[in-house]
């Protein structure tokens, strides 16, 4: 694993080009400047929005957060923003007094593909703050090992790859130079303390050689 700076944003004064109520087209009843409604569509699209992959969206969220929550708000999504990492991303509104749909889908995650996050998750944490996270999926699928119980290698290979594979296309690995990737810092918010710390105990009861309670192609569902 590998940390570099993040570059940091200067926000100071930023304003998204356009005026608010212009009409982009004939019959346009949009309220939202151009930027801003690129930035709701990129956060609603998912799987989340970055300072460093779309620096003009964030200096509209920056500048329109109360009209894009707004928005949000009348799809049934709520915004979560990490000013540290510099990240934001949309979940399912979950206030107790709340009768709403759920908007976001959901997506199937093996057992391999919630160690591999748990993995991952754990390598951001203990990287300085403002640092990327750099790895290679080698040394990830060595870190995994522990989870093979007797398995053919070939066969614990390709679990790992598969979940590597899903992981890139739910954009939580951002490829780097030579053929590794960036760890990306929403991860730090896809699962919260509770979650991680009885997740952590199953697999290390599982790891230490205790009955397994799911198998390594069982699933479970997550917000994606």
């Amino acid at each position: 694993m590998t940390a570099e700076p993040i570059e940091r944003p200067d926000v100071t004064g930023a304003e998204p080009d356009d005026v608010p109520g212009e009409r982009l087209w004939t019959g346009d009843l949009g309220l939202l400047p151009a930027a801003s409604r690129r930035c709701l569509l990129t956060l609603i699209k998912g799987p989340y929005l970055s300072y460093a992959r779309h620096p003009q969206q964030w200096a509209a969220l920056k500048q329109d957060e109360p009209a894009i929550r707004s928005r949000l708000h009348d799809l049934f999504l709520d915004l979560v923003i990490d000013e540290d990492a510099l990240v934001a991303y949309v979940r399912n509104v979950a206030a107790p007094d709340a009768d709403a749909p759920r908007t976001v889908r959901s997506a199937r995650l093996t057992f391999m593909d919630t160690a591999m996050l748990l993995l991952l998750r754990q390598q951001l944490v203990a990287a300085p703050p403002g640092e990327r996270v750099i790895v290679g999926l080698d040394e990830v699928a060595e870190q995994l090992e522990v989870y093979r119980q007797g398995t053919d290698p070939s066969d614990h290979r390709k679990r790992v790859n598969a979940s590597w594979r899903k992981l890139d296309a739910y954009g939580l690995l951002q490829p780097a130079d030579g053929g590794r990737f960036e760890i990306s810092p929403v991860l730090r918010l896809v699962l919260g303390p509770d979650e991680v710390a009885a997740l952590r105990t199953e697999y290390r009861r599982i790891a230490e050689g205790g009955d397994a309670a799911v198998h390594l192609d069982d699933e479970t569902e997550a917000d994606a």
